[in-house]
């Protein structure tokens, strides 16, 4: 059975569709990027859908729930590659991929997913800083 490849790359996921998708097999990635998040804890998933010429309403559902699983599993997502004809598409059907942040290409996902990951690592450092202080008081 036909399966998109999912590389790892230092905390982030890496899904570079090359084929039509249908229906099966995104509901396919869906389930292997959900379970590849929890298995290596990854904090960024970046997927090119350069590949793509046409997505319809259920394959941007898809990748609007990716998004939205990959935040619950504490990782964001990226989606690159759009083709204007499949951006022209989706906002034609009104989907609006909410959770999902956009790039050009894979440099400026990556780029997009590192700032991200800094900011958080950020907050966090930050929020620990400010518990030890009240601890201390």
């Amino acid at each position: 059975m036909e399966r998109i490849p999912i590389l790892k790359m230092g905390n982030f996921l890496l899904v570079t569709i090359q084929v039509d998708m249908h229906d099966r097999l995104a509901i396919m990635l869906q389930e292997d990027l959900t379970n590849r998040i929890t298995q290596t804890h990854a904090h960024g998933v970046l997927i090119d859908i350069s590949g793509l010429e046409i997505v319809d309403s259920f394959i941007g559902r898809i990748l609007a729930n990716i998004a939205r699983m990959s935040r619950v599993l504490d990782a964001e997502t990226v989606v690159v590659g759009m083709q204007p004809a499949v951006a022209i598409t989706l906002v034609e059907l009104g989907l609006s991929l909410t959770g999902i942040r956009t790039a050009l290409n894979v440099e400026k996902g990556m780029a997009l997913l590192r700032s991200s990951l800094n900011e958080t690592t950020y907050q966090i450092t930050a929020n620990k800083w400010r518990a030890d202080d009240d601890a201390e008081d």
